[in-house]
């Protein structure tokens, strides 16, 4: 066995048809028995698939990309767990690309496809310009696109609805009695900066509420720029009292410029994030933020894309995933106690009382926050 084992000795060495070997080692439907035992011979005879012969011989890689705009993101990383195990049980592996938000590197990754390096791609861009519309016309290898796209755009399309989401943390604001509401935004040239500032202004407009620029700042969608765009709408606009964040990261930037500034969350000034984050539940306050349902996103995205792939010849689907309102203390002053003292009673959770809505855990406190 100088050249090695062949199909032809492991269907021989697990007691199957050369066909059946042919099928497990390509991916294809095969019974979990057939499967077993074609593996275990392989194995047994050391044979390592030749990934490069099969990929020229059926034009298929079996990978697939995933280009986001910040691997660091938590939304994108919830994206990604979800991506990842629906496209491995199809027997894919996933290639990433964090491309910055630079469109010429969206644009490098979707010329690439040409060369068969996947089998396709799934793409959350901020910004969604004409040379990208271009290229998703042509695209080579099946694309979905996470995020807005125009209608006609040839492409599968899984969508958050953020216009109905900032609409419920304006109207969750709202009714607790904030009347000074803020809006602290990304760069209004991406898909998300435009869709949620549009819906603040039409969210105000239903409350009969004026829209007042000196309480929108625009930043970028990562935390030291939300402080930063935050500091600056305090220097302007001191009387606040709530702020809409775009995402949680600038949220979280709010927090931070909010507690160094001596200002209490939420007594003095109520904050609401956007995406829902793993970081929304672990910061300190617990941050009220909108579900765009990342993690519904990326799975319907990995779905459409199996499908694409096996029936390439369909319409173009749209998938719209709905909003949630996570309602936790940065808004209403409730929540679970970080620890249990020695000997002490369990704390349940504070509750906002008076009108100054101080809570209990201040009062016990002497008023801190």
């Amino acid at each position: 066995m100088a050249d090695g084992p062949t199909i032809t000795t492991i269907a021989e060495r697990a007691g199957v048809s050369i066909a059946s070997v042919s099928r497990v080692l390509n991916g294809l439907p095969t019974r979990q028995e057939t499967v077993r035992k074609v593996m275990a011979a392989a194995d047994e005879l050391g044979y390592v698939r030749n990934a490069v012969a099969r990929s020229l011989k059926s034009r298929r890689t079996h990978q697939v990309a995933f280009a986001m705009a910040d691997v660091g993101n938590p939304a994108y990383l919830a994206m990604l767990r979800q991506i990842q195990p629906v496209l491995k049980a199809a027997g894919y592996r996933l290639v990433l690309h964090s491309t910055d938000a630079v469109a010429a590197d969206e644009i490098d990754v979707l010329h690439s496809l040409g060369e068969r390096y996947v089998d396709g791609l799934i793409m959350s861009p901020l910004r969604v310009t004409e040379q990208h519309l271009e290229m998703l016309r042509g695209a080579r290898a099946p694309v979905v696109i996470i995020g807005s796209v125009p209608e006609g755009t040839p492409v599968d399309n899984v969508r958050a609805d953020s216009r109905t989401g900032v609409k419920l943390a304006v109207d969750h604001l709202h009714a607790l009695g904030r009347r000074r509401i803020g809006m602290v935004n990304g760069p209004l040239d991406t898909v998300p900066g435009a869709a949620r500032g549009a819906a603040y202004r039409e969210a105000l407009e239903t409350l009969g509420l004026p829209y007042d620029e000196s309480l929108v700042e625009i930043g970028d969608f990562y935390r030291a720029e939300g402080g930063r765009a935050v500091a600056e709408l305090l220097r302007r606009a001191p009387e606040v009292d709530a702020l809409m964040c775009a995402n949680d990261l600038i949220a979280l930037g709010a927090l931070d410029v909010l507690r160094a500034a001596g200002r209490r969350v939420p007594q003095d000034v109520a904050v609401v994030g956007m995406d829902d984050t793993d970081l929304a539940a672990a910061s300190w306050p617990s941050l009220t933020s909108v579900s765009l349902g990342s993690a519904e996103r990326g799975k319907a995205a990995a779905e459409l894309l199996l499908d694409r792939l096996r029936h390439g010849d369909r319409e173009p689907r749209l998938v719209t995933v709905p909003p949630r309102l996570a309602v936790r203390a940065s808004t209403t002053g409730e929540e679970p106690a970080p620890y249990r003292a020695e000997g002490r009673p369990r704390a349940g959770r504070t509750r906002r009382s008076g009108a100054a809505g101080r809570t209990r855990a201040d009062e016990m406190e002497g008023g801190r926050s």
